[in-house]
């Protein structure tokens, strides 16, 4: 790719930035709009809380304004947790990390790597509109000069800045986790458990199995439980009941003179014309009825499933249950902390571990068919990016291909928008194949496709498009001989260079300044208002979708550590998406989006690990990099630091992984203590009150 299309696609990226963003601060200031641009303030107002309204008349609803911005920006960090939730939090501190890292990378690439590459002599060059992107890469640096040991110094700086703010954050994340443990109130899953695999007895149900068990072996601790049931036809009833009940709100709160007398007969088309808040109300009613002969149905004995919920007396007693074997055979009495309750998936309690096995193994092989058809699209990206085979394969465009502004617009633009397209299918075919593995909580099957899609994407998005098309032949060379894969990803990977700063354009700039405009919402919202009766969502604000942003943000982690040596022109446009993203997912997470459950942050340990991947495969590269250029002691020197970030990441995973599994003993039966003594103390005469720590307060004044 030469300069001038490189601009070309900066331009057209740009200027849709600006496009959507304009959009944005017009359509969020309309009335009409709230429920799309602020739902998380609807859903707040429908509970009772006061909120903020909307001015009836403004001319500056009218005018794009940065007040949003300012909005966005001012809530500490604190304010954020409390609003937002854990998980919302960490995914911001992504793009602190990321801005903070690439911040430090870009000065060191843009001021000292750059001019070093651009004035090396390995390239020729011509008139700067028409140079080619790689003048501004390691590849234009002579063979054996001692520049190259400039690099070497980079790749260590930038690898020693990278953990220690690894380490900073995994210490700070942790420490968060944990006061926001202490902080929280009590939650029913803190003293849950879920168990499965209740062995069948013919002398008495499983309610009484279960009950019988857990009161022999803990006594002292256990409290209760509630098995699970088959209850999919209750289910779909139950959802029938919430919609005729919104409907029914919706009508009651129109005049009567504006509601439409509808006939009572079959499909509306016969009977007596009767006002539709009866009409549907007599619905509402069956329907109901229908729900409470199926509950009462449902409870009986065949329809138990080996499952249920043990809840406990308190959080230590909980955790011991959780963590011991309760049977000799590990099948059976299998326990596991439960999950919060509105992060519960019914549907896979009752599967056995026949299965899910079954099920984990259907979806490993779909993962990897998918995988080797993903290779079709990003074959034809490939072919856009070089006009001398496009033209090949299809002749007819070559009188096309020869004009100017087209070929730019191909090569530049094009295939990042391309690719970008075909990968938007991704994220909802991973939650599938998630789903159908057998996980318990939505939080984990969630955590699974975060996985999916970020193995997905650095294979098909990163090593498919730098091996282009000899995917198969370059494999074969891989396992042939492993120890000349450093020389050819060195071979490899920087020719790659300048599409993957194009999508960063297009994936990073213009896909993130679209989120904030939610078009697609806002046309169904369009849509429900003026042809579907103006009904709304019972639930407005939409839960964020970790597993599809997730990956996004640690692949352009895994571009930016890749090239910030090789090609550091990639550096100011990576440190322009994580600047512009954490504006833009703050006001998201501040405005659109709710936690529809309680999580820990267990995002974290990816991201580290992740970034851990990405500082190694940068090390390995800078070895091939040095190798080819004939600078082997550079090369040696840096086999150490690779074995160092590798013990790095060993300590942070001994040091911060227990945290994020469990909590320790003390901070359990800390909080159960305080607990106990809160009871205690609850009715305690005032004149007898107590600090946190049980001593008495004293008066600051004498009381007569």
């Amino acid at each position: 790719m030469i300069v001038s299309a490189l601009l070309t696609s900066v331009g057209i990226n740009v200027g849709l930035c600006v496009l959507y963003l304009s959009l944005y601060s017009l359509l969020r200031k309309q009335p009409s709009n709230v429920s799309v641009y602020a739902p998380r303030m609807v859903a707040k107002e429908r509970a009772g809380e006061k909120q903020g309204t909307f001015s009836s008349f403004s001319l500056d609803r009218f005018v794009p304004s940065p007040g949003w911005i300012v909005q966005a920006w001012r809530p500490s960090d604190d304010e954020l947790l409390a609003v937002a939730g854990f998980d919302a939090y960490v995914f911001l501190r992504i793009f602190v990390f990321s801005l903070r890292i690439f911040s430090f990378a870009c000065i060191i690439g843009i001021c000292v790597l750059l001019p070093i590459n651009y004035t090396g002599k390995q390239l020729d060059s011509a008139d700067i509109s028409d140079e080619s992107l790689d003048l501004f890469t390691i590849a234009n640096v002579e063979s054996g000069s001692k520049r190259l040991w400039v690099h070497f110094c980079a790749v260590y700086l930038i690898s020693g800045a990278a953990c220690c703010l690894l380490y900073f954050e995994y210490r700070d994340i942790a420490e968060k986790r944990f006061a926001y443990f202490l902080s929280s109130p009590p939650q029913p899953h803190h003293f849950t458990n879920l168990v499965r695999g209740i062995p069948k007895s013919h002398q008495q149900i499983m309610s009484e199995t279960v009950q019988e068990f857990f009161t022999q072996f803990y006594p002292s601790s256990y409290l209760s439980h509630q098995m699970v049931h088959h209850m999919g036809k209750v289910k779909a009833l139950v959802h029938e009941a919430n919609m005729l009940s919104r409907k029914v709100l919706h009508l009651k709160s129109m005049p009567r003179l504006q509601r439409k007398l509808q006939r009572e007969g079959f499909l509306g088309l016969f009977g007596a014309k009767v006002d539709p808040v009866d009409l549907y109300s007599k619905k509402l009613e069956d329907v109901e009825e229908d729900v409470r002969l199926g509950q009462s149905e449902f409870y009986r004995k065949e329809k138990e499933v080996p499952a249920a919920f043990v809840s406990f007396k308190s959080r230590y007693g909980a955790a011991v249950a959780s963590k011991i074997p309760q049977s000799t055979n590990p099948l059976l009495w299998v326990t596991e902390p439960a999950p919060e309750p509105r992060d519960v998936y019914w549907r896979f309690l009752s599967a056995s571990y026949l299965q899910r096995w079954i099920s984990s193994f259907v979806v490993m092989v779909a993962v990897f068919i998918l995988t080797i058809l993903f290779l079709i699209p990003v074959a034809i990206v490939q072919a856009l990016t070089q006009l001398d085979q496009l033209e090949k394969f299809l002749p007819f465009l070559k009188k096309v291909l020869t004009l100017e502004v087209v070929s730019e617009i191909i090569t530049g633009y094009l295939p990042s928008l391309i690719l970008q397209m075909f990968m938007v299918i991704i994220p909802p075919i991973m939650m599938l194949f998630s789903a159908m593995q057998g996980f318990v909580s939505i939080s984990g099957i969630q955590k699974s496709a975060t996985t999916k899609v970020l193995y997905f994407t650095i294979w098909n998005v990163f090593f498919v498009t730098v091996l282009s098309g000899s995917v198969f032949s370059q494999i074969n060379t891989f396992l042939s001989n492993p120890k000349d894969i450093p020389r050819q990803l060195a071979i490899v990977v920087p020719g790659q260079a300048t599409f993957f700063i194009t999508y960063v354009l297009t994936s990073g700039w213009t896909s993130v300044s679209f989120e904030v405009t939610r078009l697609i919402p806002l046309i169904v919202h369009f849509f429900k208002r003026h042809f579907c009766g103006g009904i709304e969502d019972e639930d407005l604000a939409p839960s964020f979708p970790y597993h599809s942003d997730v990956p996004k943000v640690l692949l352009f982690g895994l571009l930016g550590f890749t090239y910030s040596v090789l090609a550091p022109l990639i550096l100011p446009f990576l440190v322009v998406y994580f600047s512009v993203g954490y504006i833009m997912f703050r006001n998201q997470m501040l405005n659109v989006y709710s936690p529809k459950y309680i999580s820990s942050g267990h995002y974290w340990p990816i991201v580290h690990n992740c970034t851990i991947f990405s500082l190694v495969f940068m090390q390995i590269l800078a070895i091939g990099i040095f190798v080819l250029k004939k600078l082997p002691y550079a090369a040696g020197c840096l086999v150490p630091l690779c074995i160092i970030t590798l013990l790095f990441n060993n300590y942070c995973t001994k040091r911060f992984i227990p945290m994020f599994s469990n909590y320790a003993a003390e901070d359990l039966i800390r909080r159960d203590n305080a607990d106990e003594r809160n009871l205690v103390n609850a009715y305690r005469d005032p004149q007898f009150s107590t600090d946190e720590d049980g001593n008495y307060t004293l008066l600051s004044t004498p009381e007569v």
